[in-house]
């Protein structure tokens, strides 16, 4: 599942999704659910995933690959653990950055044991060479090791145990062709509902012992960007503030208060979503605006703007990205309290031009 509880990984993350802490880690390690049984939301995929764990285990064989794609925090982590869980093996856990040279895949694929399930974070960032060498063991569980250099080098063929390797990625468009098609089940984590999102609350409070009414529950979750990890973490935040300004129960006026303390708005919005949205209607009149200047704006850099902000502001419906530069919504002025200048007055309207501007592509 935006893993209610998954570890960070994808897009960087600004404001109160920021970082872990050690502490955070241990508690989010606690909140993760260890079945499918108790994992929230996500119907579909849990749904065909009990299917292929299921008929796996009766018929006594590893099941296939999986893959797991979608936006950070949505629960693809928490999906492999369940796998290896709900199968009784171990649970391999790596990266695609970490895998740079065949090697470093030969000396994790030699030490699998049956049944064993690897779990590959950002499988889309594994080097060619390493990729290469995967495909013959998703496929044969086999790897073949070469010895030497040159043309006297051999090719040693090294057998695995079987085992079903779990691949999570926040950009599935950027794997390859043949790597993907190794895959025997593949699943689009989607974000969540206000409602599931709600029940995610619950369950964490009730795993830590905070008291919490449903409406502010629902308060928290509506405030989470669909996404389980934010409303975990909004979670924590609102105890904190309940704890030291309130007697610890979350209510609704609790929850709206300990919120605006730490500058999340009704939609989810942060600080740096805020500035972003007001340089674009102060200071550009709603636009079309090219990302460079809009960063400059705001004093970050484009990439941070590219990843973390605007893939919510998006789909928030507040901006939309043009081939002139981005260009603000009718619904952006109405969340921010502004006044849309009148047609004639300067301001550009809402449309997609043919014609791109160099800093467009930006």
């Amino acid at each position: 599942m935006t893993d209610p509880f998954e570890e960070s990984g994808g897009e960087p993350e600004s404001g109160l999704t920021a970082a872990l802490t050690p502490f955070d880690t241990d508690v989010e390690g606690a909140l993760r659910p260890r079945n499918l049984g108790e994992f929230i939301g996500q119907e579909t995929v849990r749904e065909q995933l009990d299917l292929v764990l299921t008929a796996a285990t009766r018929r006594g064989v590893v099941p296939d690959h999986l893959l797991f794609s979608g936006p950070p925090g949505l629960g693809k982590t928490s999906l492999a653990m369940i796998v290896a869980a709900e199968l009784g093996g171990s649970l391999r856990i790596t990266s695609g950055p970490a895998l740079e040279r065949p090697g470093d895949l030969a000396a994790m694929l030699s030490n699998l044991i049956e049944g064993d399930v690897l779990f590959i974070d950002e499988i889309h960032r594994i080097a060619r060479p390493a990729e290469e060498m995967l495909y013959l063991a998703m496929e044969d569980f086999r790897i073949d090791i070469m010895v030497g250099k040159g043309p006297g080098a051999t090719s040693i063929p090294l057998e695995i145990a079987p085992f079903t390797l779990v691949g999570a990625t926040t950009r599935s468009g950027a794997l390859t062709g043949p790597l993907r098609d190794r895959f025997g089940f593949t699943a689009h984590m989607d974000f969540y509902t206000d409602q599931d999102l709600a029940r995610i609350v619950t369950r964490a409070a009730d795993i830590l012992a905070i008291p919490v009414d449903p409406d502010a529950a629902l308060e928290v979750a509506g405030r989470s960007r669909g996404t389980p990890r934010i409303a975990n973490r909004l979670l924590r935040r609102v105890r904190d503030f309940a704890e030291v300004r309130a007697d610890g129960q979350i209510t609704v006026p609790v929850a709206r208060a300990a919120l605006e303390v730490y500058e999340v708005d009704q939609l989810g919005l942060d600080r740096l979503d805020r500035a972003v949205l007001r340089a674009l209607l102060v200071q550009h009149e709603g636009g079309p605006v090219g990302l460079s200047t809009l960063a400059v704006a705001v004093g970050e850099e484009a990439t941070t703007l590219e990843e973390v902000c605007e893939p919510f502001l998006v789909r928030a419906g507040l901006l939309a990205r043009t081939p002139r530069g981005r260009v603000a919504t009718a619904a952006a002025w109405d969340h921010m309290g502004m006044a849309r200048p009148e047609r004639g007055s300067g301001q550009p309207m809402l449309r997609m031009e043919v014609d791109g501007g160099p800093d467009s592509a930006r």
